[in-house]
């Protein structure tokens, strides 16, 4: 292949990692897997990594990076359109992740592999830790953002509800990656956001 820049061979080789553990699961996501579906050799593999340990370490903080396209405050506010209610701000933002949990159920289940791997070895845990603080963070942004737009106050610390939507988001993920029924998970939105409303003191 043509000759690549080390931070281009180590972009290449994160995406070969993602399409592999998408497809089949991160036990199968073998240096040899990875550089095969990168068209490289095990060569450049090292050039780029001292080991796949390494590539999954910066795997996770790539695919936690992408996650915020999903609950960015600028695209809920977007989604929902002018005068919503906060309710309708949070439905329609765990609406749009809910979308893009559908668009790519698979990049869902490679994060959940990821996850547990991570909490599985001590030295990688706080990867685990960093991927739901920025998780939390994310969410503490969109949330502040519907409170000004709506007017409304938080009654609980706002953090205190970020952590309330990241665990509601984490059971519709697995729940519809299991039944892959939408019409059930479009009832958990509703009544996720019907919850979450209800932690604030309307306009």
């Amino acid at each position: 292949m043509a000759r690549m820049s080390a931070a281009d061979r180590r972009s290449a080789l994160i995406e070969a990692a993602l399409r592999v553990v998408s497809r089949e699961g991160l036990a199968q996501a073998t240096t040899r897997a990875i550089v095969a579906e990168a068209g490289m050799s095990l060569a450049s593999f090292h050039y780029a990594f001292a080991s796949r340990d390494e590539l999954v370490d910066e795997l996770i903080g790539t695919v936690v990076a992408r996650e915020r396209k999903a609950v960015a405050p600028e695209e809920l506010i977007a989604a929902a359109g002018a005068g919503a209610t906060l309710a309708e701000l949070v439905e329609a933002g765990l609406l749009r992740y809910f979308e893009h949990l559908r668009a790519d159920p698979e990049h869902e289940q490679a994060m959940l592999e990821l996850t547990q791997y991570a909490l599985r070895s001590p030295e990688r845990h706080p990867l685990a830790v960093a991927q739901y603080d920025r998780y939390a963070e994310l969410v503490v942004e969109a949330l502040e953002a519907a409170a000004e737009l709506t007017g409304a106050r938080w009654r609980l610390p706002v953090e205190h509800v970020a952590r309330v939507l990241v665990a509601f988001t984490d059971g519709l993920t697995l729940t519809w990656l299991v039944d892959r029924d939408d019409a059930a998970a479009a009832r958990v939105v509703a009544a996720a956001a019907d919850a979450l409303s209800r932690m604030a003191d309307p306009r």
